[in-house]
């Protein structure tokens, strides 16, 4: 299944979103909370439009940083709400004090709900050049929280000694999403396959038909930034869209 994340339309409200991802063909969406976006919290009203469009909301993707059990809770009574399938949370920050939630809560959870609970791999960043950005946030670390994992293809670093192709095989079965994105050396985001005239980073061709040939079965979940997509220009965004759409539709769905 096809999925739009929300944030890659940052910018347009959320009724925009879904008209934008149903005028493209997308199979459903993915809801990328931010904790000043209310309308993204307000679930009645994102169950109105999804009934509307005909469009589900399959993934609910949590704020990034700052979260307890208490926002935790939050974001699982919004995806249960809306019988969402997925809650991706990213590993906490080095800043957080508190991380109870993420090591012990989120295994929890998973026990207590249907819901997939997975955690995103993030680019192996330091802080003053020796402190890690996020804390227990290696891909064999990741696996072992609640044993789902949503592998975020523009957060491999193939300098780091981790490519794409390399982080796909330690996260395995655990993949539950694909967040599905290109970059190049300077910038991350971007449309796959050097769509722009610049050279692409990643191996996402040979990525996604590895995932096929493996058996993947999960959610890709195109999350490009919104600039790369072209948001201002509606006409543009919808091509692009449907770029991506024939992108993937080419080297998986279709893939032989």
């Amino acid at each position: 299944m096809l999925l739009l994340s929300t944030v890659t339309l940052k910018g347009y409200g959320i009724h925009r979103i879904f008209d934008f991802a149903k005028k493209a063909w997308y199979t459903g969406l993915d809801l990328s909370l931010s904790k000043t976006e209310y309308d993204l919290w307000d679930g009645d009203y994102i169950l109105e439009l999804s009934k509307k469009f005909d469009l589900p909301v399959l993934s609910v993707t949590a704020p990034s940083r700052k979260m307890n059990e208490k926002e935790v809770d939050r974001v699982v009574a919004l995806a249960q709400k809306l019988d969402t399938q997925i809650i991706n949370f990213t590993p906490p920050h080095f800043t957080d004090k508190k991380t109870t939630w993420y090591s012990e809560y989120l295994a929890r959870i998973k026990k207590n709900t249907r819901l997939a609970i997975a955690v995103i791999n993030v680019e192996p960043k330091n802080v003053f050049f020796i402190i890690p950005e996020h804390k227990n946030a290696s891909l064999t670390e990741i696996k072992k929280v609640t044993g789902d994992t949503t592998f975020n293809i523009a957060s491999t670093d193939a300098i780091s000694g981790t490519d794409a192709i390399k982080a796909q095989k330690i996260l395995g079965g655990s993949i539950k999403n694909v967040f599905f994105s290109d970059k190049n050396n300077n910038k991350a985001g971007l449309l796959p396959g050097g769509a722009g005239g610049w050279i692409s980073y990643l191996p996402l061709e040979s990525l996604l038909m590895k995932l096929k040939t493996t058996g993947y079965g999960g959610f890709i979940t195109i999350r490009v930034h919104p600039k790369a997509l072209g948001v201002g220009n509606d006409e543009r965004v919808l091509q692009n869209l449907e770029y991506i759409k024939k992108y993937t539709d080419k080297h998986f769905y279709n893939f032989k």
